[in-house]
C-alpha cells in the first residue's frame, strides 16, 4: 500500500515503489490527453474500486483503489477536466 496517485487541476501523477521501496517510479499522465474514462464502485464481493483512463498515444490505464476511497468524488473531478 505504498503506491500513490495525486491528481492535479492538469495532470496525474503516480508513484510506484518496488518491494524493496529503494526504487520509485514516477509517471505524469495530462488530463488533457485522456479521451474517455470509466469508473467502478466497490461492491460486495469485489471491495476494491477501478478507475479506467483512456489516453491518446498511450492507451488505457487502470488503477484501483480500497473500498474506502470516494470513487464519485474523481468521477467528478475527472470529467470537470475532460468533458
Amino acid at each position: 500500500m505504498r503506491d500513490h496517485v495525486v491528481l492535479t487541476s492538469k495532470r496525474i501523477a503516480v508513484n510506484v515503489q518496488g518491494i524493496t521501496g529503494k526504487k520509485k517510479d514516477f509517471t505524469f499522465l495530462p488530463l488533457v490527453k485522456i479521451q474517455a474514462f470509466s469508473v467502478e464502485t466497490a461492491g460486495t464481493f469485489d471491495l476494491d474500486a477501478e478507475l479506467e483512463l483512456w489516453f491518446s498515444g498511450l492507451g488505457k490505464v487502470k488503477f484501483e483503489f480500497s473500498g474506502r476511497t470516494d470513487v464519485a468524488y474523481l468521477n467528478k473531478l475527472i470529467a470537470h477536466h475532460v468533458l
